[in-house]
């Protein structure tokens, strides 16, 4: 499906969940939209969530109760550990990442290639990561590292990854100035390697940069802070309103609104609408 999208010139998004009304809010966008979806869960946030197999089995049920025909993966964003993939490589999940940004590229490449092996056989996709994505989101902290062209290669190479996450300029969480993106970096790597590009921490980042961003090999792109500041301003001005409001259908709901409707405009932005006719 990644494949598909970088081969057409679109990106399929990831959006991270933190809760069951993000679920219910990205599941709604996705089918109003006709988009396939990528539904991630931080590692982080895995224990929060209630642990890989819950996470999983309420995802699953939400998009059988909601009758979502668009195709939705669900993926492990960050995994900080071989053991932690291989955890929820066992509970289905259809797409992991091993983070190895902060080893050696020898170690990061000898741990990813574990995981590689262990998911492959379990049909499951794998993303690397070279490079280090700056900035603080759902714990993960981090300075920016420009990703190096022949570790990204090498990492490719030597693990045989189905997706790779190189570190150009992005940052997690909100953008402190304006976004400066290694496009130049984008466009060589590209060119090196023949799979999928993913780009994190989008939220904040032009809609003309990450057209330009998809149009290098960017297939996949996530999405976090975004959504979670949408939500958060609806939450507050709903509560604002009215001292008196405590029924928490009538606080939650229209943040659920602002979730569904802050993920269309990023669907639409990837160019991944109506791209559900594909895939079925």
């Amino acid at each position: 499906m990644i494949q598909y999208a970088k081969e057409e010139g679109f990106a399929i998004p990831q959006m991270n969940v933190n809760g069951l009304i993000w679920i219910e809010g990205v599941l709604n966008a996705a089918e109003n939209q006709q988009s396939p979806i990528i539904i991630g869960t931080t590692d982080k946030n895995i224990e929060y969530l209630g642990g890989y197999q819950f996470i999983l089995d309420t995802i699953k049920n939400k998009v059988r109760t909601m009758q979502i025909t668009v195709p939705v993966l669900v993926h492990l964003d960050h995994g900080l550990s071989v053991e932690n993939c291989k955890c929820a490589v066992d509970a289905g999940y259809d797409s992991v990442m091993f983070d190895g940004s902060k080893l050696s590229i020898e170690e990061n490449i000898k741990l990813t290639k574990e995981v590689v092996e262990y998911a492959h056989a379990n049909a499951v996709i794998v993303e690397g990561e070279v490079g280090a994505v700056g900035g603080e989101e759902d714990g993960l902290i981090g300075q920016v590292r420009y990703a190096d062209i022949d570790d990204c290669i090498a990492l490719v190479e030597q693990t045989n990854i189905d997706t790779l996450a190189p570190a150009l300029g992005s940052v997690h969480g909100k953008y402190q100035g304006e976004p400066n993106l290694g496009f130049d970096e984008m466009k060589i790597i590209g060119s090196k390697v023949d799979i999928p590009l993913v780009l994190h921490g989008a939220s904040g980042i032009s809609n003309v940069d990450l057209q330009h961003a998809i149009s290098l090999g960017h297939a996949k792109i996530n999405f976090n802070t975004e959504i979670n500041i949408s939500w958060t301003n609806q939450l507050r001005e709903t509560l604002n309103e009215s001292e008196d409001l405590f029924n928490p259908q009538e606080i939650i709901k229209p943040s659920i609104h602002a979730i569904e409707k802050t993920a269309e405009k990023i669907i639409k932005t990837c160019g991944s609408n109506n791209q559900n006719k594909v895939f079925t």
